[in-house]
């Protein structure tokens, strides 16, 4: 191999790997998916050992992984009882794969928790309770006072305990609703045809020509090869027409 090549893929190797933290990975299984993607070609795990200096465990660990990410796939070779691995090559394939993966991972447990959290003050058991105590008279809510813990006061009054739930159960909605959307949006970005990716890319692209203003005070309607439009408000969040689109988009798609 030419010196200089094998100079580079060392870099890169050694670039990919630094990344790790931000994907949420190991470093060693950020580096031999590394040398998988840019020495383009099959390498069997014999291969990867020696070219990254790892042990056997290592490089079978990181494999096995990568594999369940769907950014590699297992190949045989005629008249070889090894296991090659080669990498996706096409860049659109590879992160739509990460992205997939890291919602699976990250965002869809946190939905479910958040979900979890909201249905502990927000069920009619505790509502009714709720609205019970706060209905306590004034002179027994006081004895209850003096025989609660002061690390768990209880609100003075039913506009206290009102404002307490409501003000609680907004600051989660508001966070349900912040990864619902990123779920949607994830959702379309990573099908099989990558359309939503790539319609996404295409928004970006235009945004920083400066060919898209960003929103002022009034809606701002953006097409993108006139398929998919993104609304976004005074504050950037997006309009009910946004949320349309992605609907449409990953019914497109499936």
């Amino acid at each position: 191999m030419d010196r200089s090549l094998h100079q580079a893929q060392d870099r890169f190797v050694e670039v990919w790997g630094q990344m790790a933290g931000a994907w949420g990975i190991s470093r060693t299984m950020a580096q031999v998916h590394a040398i998988l993607f840019i020495s383009g070609e099959p390498l069997c795990s014999d291969d990867i050992m020696e070219r990254l200096e790892i042990s056997r465990g290592n490089a079978s660990m990181s494999l096995r992984a990568l594999v369940d990410w769907g950014i590699i796939e297992r190949i045989h070779r005629r008249g070889d009882r090894k296991e090659y691995y080669k990498a996706e090559q096409d860049v659109w394939a590879m992160f739509r794969a990460i992205v997939r993966e890291r919602t699976k991972r990250e965002v869809d447990p946190l939905l479910a928790s958040l979900y979890e959290i909201r249905d502990i003050t927000g069920s009619p058991v505790v509502i009714k309770n709720a609205e019970a105590a706060a209905q306590v008279p004034d002179d027994a809510r006081a004895s209850v006072d003096t025989r609660a813990s002061e690390n768990a006061p209880t609100p003075k009054s039913d506009a206290d305990l009102k404002k307490l739930l409501n003000s609680h159960h907004q600051r989660i909605d508001d966070l349900v609703a912040f990864f619902q959307t990123v779920e949607k949006v994830s959702g379309a970005f990573v099908s099989p045809a990558g359309r939503g990716l790539q319609l996404a890319a295409s928004l970006l692209t235009r945004a920083s020509d400066g060919r898209i203003k960003p929103p002022t005070t009034k809606i701002k309607t953006i097409e993108i090869s006139g398929e998919f439009s993104a609304d976004t408000q005074v504050d950037g969040t997006p309009s009910n027409n946004t949320q349309a689109n992605l609907d449409e988009i990953t019914r497109d798609e499936n």
